[in-house]
């Protein structure tokens, strides 16, 4: 009776999973593509399939992007009107600004979406903003040219690159300084967090490497170095990562290799390198898990690379020098 029982359920949980993969497929295709094009002075948007639906009017130069904490609005960073523009996601429109120091670069929230934090390379500074009142609160000296910004989940650290000093900053927010330098890889870039924040990955654009920083101890633990059969290791420039959705595969673009690859994160062993366009920097993953989007500065495009062969699907037009991509779920 009980092997009935679950022969008459079979067509029952197998109707189940296709409702709930159905589901999935309709929610991926309905995400949204931003990307952020230096050049035209534009947020470009498309839809998950990399087809363009329209374009956004933004401030001078946007590069670096984020949603609020409640998804309703993008923060977009321009380089040349030195101001934080707010795009209203529902009317896709640029509702106001905030602004910023010289020539500002990435920046992060603090865990409660009320402060900014951002990168001002001018200034060597990273700065504090109010995102309420539009105003300064304090600044950090850092080394020159600094750029990748990171806020740890605790909202007490802050990490930040220093492409110059070759170093990332740890600093002590309530403190308002610097606590520690970590050396790291020449012209380090940008972050992510691994492991549950265990680790922080840094990509370090001048040696062709990823460095692995223990988050407790604050040092760096392991290099993963990047070859690319036929191009030259000086144009090997690793800047844009991003972690899988079930965090076992860190993606990194390449730079002026023209690639990305995946790396095991428990191994650190390089599994795969996927051809995209020229200057691969800014990557993010689609809803479904599995689509990987690639904006390459240098070709006016953008990739799409299905995660799971590790291969292109498609290559579609994204604006003069796109920069950072944001996918809204």
């Amino acid at each position: 009776m009980a092997h009935r029982a679950a022969f008459k359920l079979r067509p029952l949980f197998i109707a189940l999973c296709a409702s709930a993969a159905a589901m999935a497929s309709s929610a991926w295709a309905q995400s949204q593509v931003y990307v952020s094009s230096e050049k035209d002075n534009k947020v470009y948007v498309f839809n998950a399939a990399g087809e363009r639906q329209g374009a956004i009017d933004v401030c001078k130069r946007p590069r670096h992007m984020l949603f609020s904490a409640d998804r309703q609005s993008i923060y977009v960073c321009c380089g040349d009107s030195n101001e934080l523009g707010i795009v209203d996601v529902a009317s896709g429109k640029m509702t106001g600004t905030i602004p910023l120091g010289d020539s500002p670069e990435i920046f992060d929230l603090s865990p409660d979406g009320k402060t900014v934090y951002v990168s001002i390379e001018d200034d060597n500074v990273m700065a504090a903003y109010d995102l309420a009142t539009k105003k300064p609160l304090f600044e950090v000296k850092t080394g020159g040219e600094p750029e990748g910004v990171l806020v740890m989940p605790d909202g007490k650290t802050a990490y930040v690159t220093s492409e110059v000093a070759n170093v990332v900053h740890l600093i002590d927010l309530s403190q308002k300084k610097v606590v520690k330098n970590i050396k790291v890889g020449k012209r380090p870039r940008r972050f992510v967090l691994a492991n549950d924040g265990a680790e922080l990955w840094v990509t370090n654009e001048l040696d062709g490497t990823v460095s692995v920083v223990d988050t407790k101890t604050n040092e760096m633990k392991h290099s993963v170095k990047f070859e690319v059969k036929g191009m030259r290791a000086a144009d090997i420039t690793p800047v844009g990562m991003v972690l899988s959705p079930d965090g076992k595969s860190m993606w990194v673009g390449l730079g002026k290799a023209n690639h990305v690859a995946q790396v095991d994160v428990a191994s650190r062993t390089v599994n795969n390198q996927v051809l995209v366009g020229k200057r691969a920097w800014g990557l993010a993953f689609g809803g479904d898990g599995k689509t990987l989007y690639v904006t390459n500065g240098m070709s006016d495009d953008m990739t799409l690379v299905d995660a799971t062969t590790a291969k292109a699907m498609r290559t579609v037009p994204a604006g003069r020098v796109p920069h950072t991509v944001l996918v809204k779920r």
